[in-house]
């Protein structure tokens, strides 16, 4: 199930945006309120999501200014991929941030809301998190 987020557009130049979004240190003002003891390094995360489970990520790809994968690591309810995708847009960037969860129908039913709701939440947060 692919589920694509609202696009954020930043005005910052894409390198600037590139380069924060390749740091897990700048990911805990992107989360949701439901995201608890957060944990970060450079290359990873950990946290907790309030109710359902403990999920760690790591990235699993970055193309220099335009593509950015974050993976789970470890045990997690179902398989994802969270995608950060980056355009230049006049002098701003835009983030399109989707995931593409691997759920059986019955789990897609369920997780398909909480799944949006992060994908526009994270969008929605970039650009008051970057220029903090």
């Amino acid at each position: 199930m692919l589920i694509n987020g609202k696009p954020a557009t930043i005005n910052q130049d894409i390198q600037s945006v590139y380069n924060f979004l390749t740091d897990f240190n700048n990911f805990q003002p992107l989360m949701p309120d439901q995201i608890t003891n957060w944990k970060s390094d450079r290359d990873s995360c950990s946290f907790t999501i309030q109710g359902m489970a403990d999920i760690s990520l790591i990235f699993s790809e970055k193309v220099p200014t335009s593509l950015i994968t974050l993976v789970p690591q470890g045990k997690v309810p179902f398989s994802f991929s969270l995608i950060l995708k980056l355009t230049e847009s006049n002098n701003d960037t835009v983030v399109n941030v989707d995931v593409d969860a691997k759920l059986n129908p019955m789990m897609a039913m369920m997780a398909k809301r909480p799944l949006e709701n992060l994908v526009n939440v994270m969008a929605g947060n970039i650009n008051d998190a970057i220029g903090r």
